[in-house]
């Protein structure tokens, strides 16, 4: 891991515009580049929420447009950008995979996670949701070795699977990425907790952009992003509304909480 270097979560409402999204997404990141910092992490759904016949429809690749306007500007602003995630072509009628995407500083793609654990839950304020019908799940967890250090990437319900957390972090991870459109019955009392037992039990960063407020008719999501630290701390929370929050990654504090609480070493199973 470098010795220290800014992280920055951006937060989005987006919609079923395409070219507002992406435009959006590509200032709030630029925002974060002058900032000063290094790694600009965008929210799950960046670059549309919509109807699902849309979104499938407008799946693309990896290498499509959208990841490709991301690595532009990664090149041409020096920083690593976290497509949160996007709707990835697959070969599978009526679906896709909801795939996150890093892609490093000098453009190239750094590291493709599909979305393990996928939302099929019918919440009590009246919204269903059902993933795996248009979604593919992904079967691996990703880890990316970069300049800045190891980044475990995950997406949105995955925060509620220790397990995952764990092979990322036998792995090596000392920064975890959280993209998400948490709805906002969940999220008001389910989203910082997760978010900062996860960065406590692994002893690692965590980075969780995030979606917020009203989609459409039915859909609202609960916005907080925010960075935590590898001891709980909240270190940067955004406000409501679109916008970004940053904050200092520092080698030398998560190796000092780890030899302070060095429960990482003393796992039996």
């Amino acid at each position: 891991m470098s010795s220290s270097w800014l992280a920055a979560a951006v937060q989005m409402t987006s919609g079923p515009d395409r070219r507002r999204n992406l435009d959006t997404a590509l200032r709030l990141a630029g925002e974060a580049a002058d900032l000063g910092a290094r790694l600009v992490a965008l929210p799950e759904n960046f670059a549309f929420m919509g109807p699902e016949q849309e979104r499938i429809a407008g799946a693309e690749p990896v290498d499509g447009p959208t990841v490709a306007a991301l690595q532009e500007l990664a090149r041409r602003r020096r920083v690593f950008v976290l497509a949160g995630s996007i709707a990835e072509r697959v070969d599978a009628p009526g679906k896709t995979a909801n795939t996150s995407v890093l892609v490093a500083d000098d453009g190239a793609v750094a590291a493709v996670y599909r979305k393990i654990h996928l939302f099929d839950v019918n919440i009590p304020d009246g919204a269903r949701y059902a993933e795996s019908e248009t979604v593919v799940p992904g079967d691996r967890p990703v880890l990316a070795e970069t300049a800045l250090g190891r980044i475990g990437l995950t997406v949105c319900y995955d925060l509620r699977f220790p397990e995952l957390y764990r092979a990322l972090s036998a792995m090596g991870a000392e920064v975890l990425t959280v993209p998400a459109a948490f709805t906002l019955f969940t999220g008001k009392d389910h989203w910082e907790p997760l978010l900062r037992a996860r960065a406590i039990e692994n002893l690692a960063y965590v980075l969780a952009p995030a979606q917020v407020g009203r989609h459409s008719p039915t859909r609202v999501t609960y916005g907080n992003a925010m960075i935590v630290d590898p001891w709980g701390v909240v270190l940067a929370r955004c406000p409501d509304g679109e916008g970004v929050c940053v904050a200092r990654v520092s080698r030398e504090r998560l190796l000092r909480v780890r030899a302070e609480l060095p429960s990482l070493q003393h796992r039996r199973l």
